[in-house]
C-alpha cells in the first residue's frame, strides 16, 4: 500500500546529518545571523581557553577566498586516541555532536557561547575545515569536507614547539544560499566586546579580502583592554560628562560564579544604561544577575542615605529608578552551568546568581562609597533630584494611567484604528502631518493597518526630564495609541496593541530629523520595543519612472541610474521625484510603501548596545563638540551612504 507506515519510513540521521538537514536548529538561521554564529562558535573555543588561563591572544583573519582563520595561543585540541569513538580526539570533537571538554567535568568550569552547539556544527555547515594543532613539540593537521574527514591526521615535528589551535572554515553556499559573505562591522563589534569581557585578553582582526579593502591593503584592528569592563563603562560614557571620575569596580568569586560589574553615575543622563553578560553572551532580556544588581544599588543606597542624613527613615526611601537615573553599568557574570530562559535564550535564570551579585556587589560597593563620601553625596543627590522630579511628574503620569488603552474612548482622537483586535496581526504607521497621514488612511488596509499622524517633531526625550515627557501632547498620544505604558516599568507585550510599529516619514531632511526623534524615545523609554523586534523603518519610492505606458518606482539614486540605463539610448523618459509621502497618491502610497505583498520595510535591531547608546548621546544630547566631531568625521561617508538606502 502506498500509505503503509512502518519501521522503513523512520529515517535515522547519522553523524553530521542532522545539521545539514535542519541547520537553523542549531545556529538559529542560515541567513547573516547564522553565518557569523560560525565565527562566534570557533572563537568562543579560543575564548574558553583564555577563561581556563591557558590563552591570551586570538587572531582572527578573513580570507580572500571567502573562508575565516581563527587561531590561538591555547593549549591545543587534544589529538590522542579517544577511548570511546577509537578516533582521534580532534576528528572525535569535529565529527560528533555535543562532544568536548564542556560537558560535566571536562576541561573547563567556565565556558561561553549561547548555543554551546560546538566546532562540529561549524565543521557540518562548511565547504570545508582545515584544523591544525600545536602540541607536545608537535604539528597535527586534518581536513574535512562538508563534515566528513579527508584522509588521516597528519602528524609532523614542530621544530617551533608552539601551542594552540587554528581553524579556517569556508561556509557552504549550498547551505548559506542568502550570502557567505562576513560582515566586517558585525564582527568586529562583537570581537571588541569580547576582548572588553575579557581583561587582557588580545584579539587581532584582519580582513584581507582585497578587493573588499580600501587601498588593496588587509584592514587589521586589534582589541585588548587591560582593565576590561571598566574601560568599556570608560568608552560609553566618552561623550557624557561624568558625576565622579574614577568607576566603581567590583571583581569576586563565590560558590564557582565569577561577578564583574563597573559602575558610573553621569551627570547629563535621565536613564540608566545597564549592559549584562552571562558567559560572555550579552542578557538582551536581563536576568538574576541584572535583578540582583539592581536590588543591591538600591538597599545599599538608601542606607547610606539614612547614615548620611539624606533620608530620615525607611518610608521615605529613593527609589530603584530614582538611585539608577545617569547609571551606565556592566555586570558580567561567569556561571558554571547556565540556565537560559525565553525563546531567544537570552535571559540568565539561575536563581543562585541573583544572591551571589547582591552579596558581592554589595560589600565592594558599601566600602567604596564609606571610603569615597564625597562621591556617595554626588550620586544621592543627582538621586534625590530625580526623586523630586519624579514627584513633579506624577500629576501628568497618572494622567498618563488614567488614559489607559484599556479604555477605548481615550484613544487619541487622531488616531485611525484598525478594526483587528490581534496584536499579532496588527500594525500602526506613524506618519508625519495630515497630508502625508491622509493619503496613508485611504490608501492603507483598515483591517489591519492602523494610521497616526503627529503634528510637527516630538520632544528630544535625551534632553528632557520625565514632567515634561508626560506633559507633551504628541508624545501622549504615543504612549496611549501603542499600549506603552510608564516608563521605568517593566515592558509588558501583551499591554501592545501593534507588534509592528512602522516609522513613515518624508524622505528629507525634516523626515529624517522626526525618524531620528522617534527612535531615540523609543530607545530611551521603552528600548525593549527596540530589542525585541517591534520597531521597522517603512522604506517609500524616491522616484517614480514613466516611459511610455510603463512606470517604475526607484528607491534611491542608485536604482533610478540603473534602471535609466537599460533604456535605449535616445529615450523618452519622465522622472518625478517624491518630496513628501502626501504628494503621492494613496493608491501609490499603498502599492509601494504599504502593502505586505510589495514593501519594502526595515526591522530596527540593535547589534552593538554600547555603540548605540553612544551614538544616540552624541547626536542627540546636550554637549555640541562631540557632536560637530562626528559629523565632520563622517559627514561625507553618510551622505554616500545615503544613496544606496
Amino acid at each position: 500500500m502506498a500509505n503503509e507506515y512502518g519501521a522503513s519510513q523512520i529515517q535515522v540521521l547519522e553523524g553530521l546529518e542532522p545539521v545539514r538537514k535542519r541547520p537553523g536548529m542549531y545556529i538559529g538561521s542560515t541567513g547573516p545571523k547564522g553565518l557569523h554564529h560560525l565565527v562566534y562558535e570557533v572563537v568562543d573555543n579560543a575564548v574558553d581557553e583564555a577563561l581556563a588561563g591557558y590563552c591570551n591572544t586570538i587572531d582572527v583573519r578573513l580570507l580572500e577566498d571567502g573562508s575565516c582563520q581563527v587561531t590561538d595561543n591555547g593549549r591545543g585540541i587534544p589529538t590522542d586516541i579517544h577511548p570511546q569513538t577509537g578516533k582521534s580526539a580532534l576528528e572525535t570533537v569535529l565529527t560528533i555532536l555535543h562532544a568536548g571538554g564542556k560537558f560535566g567535568g571536562g576541561g573547563y568550569k567556565v565556558s561561553g557561547g549561547l548555543h554551546g552547539v560546538g566546532v562540529s556544527v561549524v565543521n557540518a555547515l562548511s565547504e570545508y575545515v582545515e584544523v591544525t594543532v600545536w602540541r607536545e613539540g608537535k604539528t597535527h593537521q586534518q581536513r574535512f569536507e562538508q563534515g566528513n574527514p579527508i584522509g588521516e591526521l597528519q602528524v609532523a615535528p614542530d621544530a617551533d614547539d608552539r601551542r594552540g589551535t587554528q581553524v579556517r572554515f569556508k561556509p557552504d553556499a549550498t547551505i548559506f544560499s542568502e550570502t557567505t559573505e562576513f560582515d566586517y562591522g558585525t564582527l568586529a563589534s562583537r570581537l571588541k566586546e569580547l576582548a572588553y569581557l575579557n581583561a587582557g585578553v588580545r584579539i587581532d582582526f584582519t580582513d584581507e579580502r582585497l578587493q573588499l579593502t580600501k587601498n588593496h591593503e588587509p584592514h587589521q584592528e586589534t582589541y585588548y583592554f587591560e582593565g576590561g569592563i571598566r574601560e568599556y563603562v570608560a568608552y560609553m560614557n566618552t561623550d557624557k560628562q561624568a558625576l565622579h571620575s574614577e568607576i566603581i569596580f567590583v571583581q569576586s568569586e563565590k560558590d564557582g560564579v565569577q561577578v564583574e560589574a563597573a559602575l558610573q553615575w553621569c551627570v547629563d543622563a535621565y536613564s540608566d544604561n545597564i549592559l549584562g553578560f552571562a558567559n560572555n553572551i550579552r542578557t538582551i532580556d536581563g536576568g538574576t544577575h541584572i535583578e540582583g544588581l539592581k536590588t543591591v544599588l538600591t538597599r545599599t543606597m538608601n542606607t547610606i542615605a539614612r547614615k548620611r542624613n539624606k533620608r530620615k527613615d525607611a518610608d521615605n526611601n529613593l527609589s530603584g529608578e530614582n538611585i539608577r537615573e545617569g547609571l551606565t553599568a556592566i555586570v558580567s557574570v561567569k556561571v558554571p552551568d547556565p540556565e537560559f530562559e525565553g525563546q531567544t535564550k537570552t535571559k540568565l535564570g539561575n536563581t543562585e546568581v541573583r544572591g551571589i551579585v547582591d552579596t558581592l556587589v554589595g560589600e565592594t560597593l558599601t566600602e567604596y562609597l564609606e571610603f569615597h563620601p564625597s562621591v556617595a553625596d554626588l550620586i544621592l543627590e543627582k538621586a534625590i533630584q530625580a526623586f523630586n522630579a519624579a514627584e513633579a511628574a506624577r500629576r501628568a503620569r497618572e494622567l498618563v494611567r488614567r488614559k489607559s488603552v484599556l479604555e477605548s474612548s481615550t484613544l487619541p482622537g487622531k488616531l485611525a484604528d484598525c478594526s483587528s483586535r490581534d496584536p499579532g496581526e496588527s500594525e500602526i504607521f506613524i506618519v508625519e502631518g495630515d497630508s502625508a497621514g491622509g493619503s496613508a488612511k485611504q490608501g492603507r488596509d483598515r483591517r489591519f493597518q492602523a494610521i497616526l499622524p503627529l503634528r510637527g517633531k516630538i520632544l528630544n526625550i535625551e534632553k528632557t526630564d520625565d514632567a515634561k515627557i508626560y506633559k507633551n501632547t504628541e508624545i501622549q498620544a504615543l504612549i496611549t495609541a501603542l499600549g506603552l505604558g510608564i516608563k521605568g516599568e517593566e515592558f509588558d507585550a501583551s499591554q501592545l496593541r501593534y507588534h509592528r510599529i512602522v516609522i513613515m516619514t518624508d524622505a528629507d531632511v525634516d523626515g529624517a530629523h522626526i525618524r531620528t526623534l522617534l527612535l531615540t524615545f523609543f530607545y530611551r523609554y521603552q528600548r525593549s520595543l527596540l530589542e525585541q523586534g517591534y520597531i521597522y523603518i517603512a522604506c517609500p519610492p524616491l522616484y517614480k519612472l514613466e516611459r511610455g505606458r510603463n512606470h517604475y518606482y526607484c528607491y534611491n539614486e542608485r536604482e533610478l541610474q540603473e534602471r535609466i540605463a537599460t533604456f535605449p539610448e535616445n529615450a523618452n523618459y519622465t522622472i518625478q521625484r517624491f518630496k513628501g509621502l502626501g504628494e503621492m497618491m494613496p493608491q501609490q502610497l499603498w502599492e509601494t510603501t504599504m502593502d505586505p505583498e510589495t514593501r519594502t520595510m526595515k526591522r530596527v535591531e540593535i547589534e552593538d548596545a554600547a555603540e548605540a547608546d553612544r551614538i544616540f548621546t552624541i547626536l542627540m544630547g546636550d554637549r555640541v563638540q562631540p557632536r560637530r566631531e562626528f559629523i565632520e568625521t563622517y559627514g561625507p561617508q553618510l551622505s554616500m551612504a545615503a544613496l544606496d538606502i
